[in-house]
């Protein structure tokens, strides 16, 4: 396992959940000089998307983020990703943040599948970085935190070699190999089957620096060629054009982890059939955790770091449905399978009661007051927001 992953892992996710909250707030953009007060504007867009991004790119954050450390359980990392969906207005009931949860996992499953070469998930990475630098182009101060972060994943992985790299995508495959949630851009694009298992592509550019398959070189003990025999591969493989940009700015040829969510088209998330068994094979609900101290400590130095902006003024937080109705959203919650919820994180760390106190401490700064719904509020009109994904 490698402890150069989470950073990767963190920022890649964070990614995605931005992708998708941007896509259907634009969806739901009304011009602000036809906006009534209830409804949703392009400066609210923004502003949801400013305060997600400052808090995710918090130098305390990433100053604990960027610490070599081993990955933690799902449900670690997707209590930290809930406080980051509500550092703004929105507010996500559980239900919901599941979906979108699940959307994100398996978006970035995809990606790594897919990569090239390991040391292309570095490129992923900024391909996400650069799509949310659009989104905060007028603000500097969150560019310049976007930028900084930037630095420091190039001056830490930039000379990892690529034994490291394939360490390191081990590890986020290990992380993804249970997760078989079927998505139905996936399933109509062809690349994931019914089982929710991804298809990898026998065509397209080969990794940078490799040849095309089909000949095969055999040398003597004195390193000279002697003989070669071409073979039908099977697939219609070319070379790659260049080599993707690792600087601030540049080409990074690959396109995986660019915005699929730019073309507006129906995303909907369903358990496959070895998801729905994975209860038989995963006890992590209520099995002992012998990484749950580790794990605790993890949550309340990394959550310590997080600076989570309250809603001020008089205006309500409103809430962000992922499904069609309340009532399809309430069945969900009710027939996901116990172990791909995330709802409770049972650490047993009850002989670290100071550390125990500490997070509670933490997690309570965290909490978002209730406001008070009104007959007719953004909330109402946002409901079917997300009724696509």
């Amino acid at each position: 396992m490698s402890v150069r992953t989470l950073p990767l892992l963190f920022l890649n996710l964070g990614g995605e959940m931005l992708y998708i909250l941007d896509q259907r707030l634009r969806v739901q953009n009304i011009p602000g000089d036809k906006a009534r007060k209830d409804e949703w504007t392009e400066v609210d867009r923004k502003r949801v998307l400013n305060d997600i991004i400052s808090t995710m790119f918090n130098r305390k954050f990433m100053e604990e983020l960027f610490k070599p450390q081993e990955l933690y359980s799902k449900k670690a990392l997707r209590t930290v990703y809930e406080r980051l969906a509500h550092a703004s207005i929105m507010k996500l009931n559980q239900a919901s943040m599941d979906k979108l949860y699940d959307l994100m996992t398996m978006a970035f499953k995809y990606q790594v599948l897919l990569c090239p070469r390991p040391k292309d998930v570095l490129l992923v990475t900024f391909n996400h970085l650069d799509t949310i630098k659009g989104f905060i182009q007028d603000s500097p101060t969150i560019l310049q935190q976007v930028d900084e972060t930037f630095r420091q994943l190039t001056e830490i992985y930039g000379g990892l070699s690529a034994g490291e790299f394939q360490l390191i995508r081990q590890t986020l495959l290990i992380f993804f190999q249970d997760l078989h949630i079927r998505v139905s851009m996936f399933l109509k694009d062809k690349v994931q089957n019914n089982n929710g298992r991804f298809v990898l592509p026998v065509s397209g550019p080969v990794p940078w620096g490799t040849e095309v398959p089909g000949l095969i070189r055999m040398f003597n003990n004195k390193g000279e060629e002697v003989k070669r025999i071409e073979f039908k591969h099977g697939g219609n493989y070319v070379p790659a054009p260049k080599e993707g940009s690792f600087e601030l700015y540049g080409d990074r040829v690959l396109k995986l982890g660019t915005n699929m969510y730019s073309v507006n088209r129906p995303v909907e998330t369903h358990m496959s059939g070895s998801s729905k068994n994975l209860a038989s094979r995963t006890q992590e609900n209520i099995a002992p955790n012998p990484l749950a101290k580790e794990e605790l400590n993890f949550l309340a130095r990394l959550m310590g770091g997080m600076e989570i902006k309250k809603p001020s003024g008089p205006e309500p937080g409103f809430r962000l449905n992922l499904f069609t109705t309340d009532e399809e959203e309430e069945q969900a919650a009710l027939t996901r399978p116990e172990e791909l919820s995330y709802e409770v994180i049972n650490i047993q760390a009850t002989q670290d009661q100071q550390r125990s106190e500490e997070l509670a401490r933490i997690m309570g700064e965290f909490e978002i007051m209730e406001q008070p719904r009104l007959s007719t509020s953004k909330g109402d009109d946002l409901l079917a927001m997300m009724d696509e994904l």
